[in-house]
């Protein structure tokens, strides 16, 4: 088994997630019904500095050494977008924002292993989210913004390939497999759940009308 398996079986365990994360309605949720240019980079901006945090507390008492090098090259990744983000739109704060569910889910992870599947979880759910700021803004008439996220998509993609490398790495037999699968689920099903909370929060039916 490789990381190349586990990440079809990911994608086939939480199809229906993965698929309405990345519909219209995610962004909808993530911004509380208010969609807006500002609103849209404030929560992008508070889910990249979320992320950061997460990825700066693994690496300081992280085990493994491939680990703590993979959580610090991405934690960076994570704090440079969010000032990116930050630059672009002054009005951005990060202070006050709820942490997602999601990342309260990595960071109740304490083993390399799990960290390591909750982080390709957390690389899926991003990418998502990506396309979805980037279609935001294409559709908004500013093809800048737009560019912006698509280039911040690109560099999830290559953290998904970063992550696929250390779990190949770091895990050595089936079992290590399966608990980075149950490590990403939980992490996938955990941004889903937020998403239909708010959805019905909003009182807007979180599954597509046929």
């Amino acid at each position: 088994m490789t990381a190349a398996d586990i990440l079809k079986t990911i994608r086939t365990d939480n199809a229906t997630a993965l698929s309405r994360l990345g519909s219209s309605k995610a962004l909808y949720a993530e911004t509380a019904g208010q969609l807006d240019a500002e609103t849209v980079c404030n929560a992008a901006a508070a889910a990249e500095y979320a992320a950061y945090k997460t990825l700066s507390e693994w690496a300081a008492d992280e085990s493994n050494d491939d680990a703590v090098a993979v959580f610090e090259s991405i934690a960076e990744i994570e704090y440079e977008h969010f000032e990116t983000v930050k630059t672009h739109r002054d009005s951005v704060a990060v202070e006050d924002a709820a942490v997602p569910k999601l990342q309260t889910v990595l960071r109740s992870y304490t083993d390399t292993i799990d960290r390591t599947g909750g982080l390709l979880g957390r690389c899926l759910v991003a990418k998502k989210s990506k396309e979805q700021y980037t279609g935001y803004f294409v559709g908004d008439a500013d093809p800048q913004t737009a560019q912006l996220f698509r280039e911040l998509g690109s560099d999830v993609t290559k953290q998904q390939e970063q992550t696929l490398s250390l779990i190949d790495s770091v895990c050595e037999a089936r079992v290590d497999y399966d608990r980075a699968v149950e490590a990403a689920t939980a992490v996938i099903q955990a941004a889903y759940e937020e998403y239909t909370d708010s959805l019905e929060s909003l009182g807007v039916n979180p599954k597509p009308v046929c």
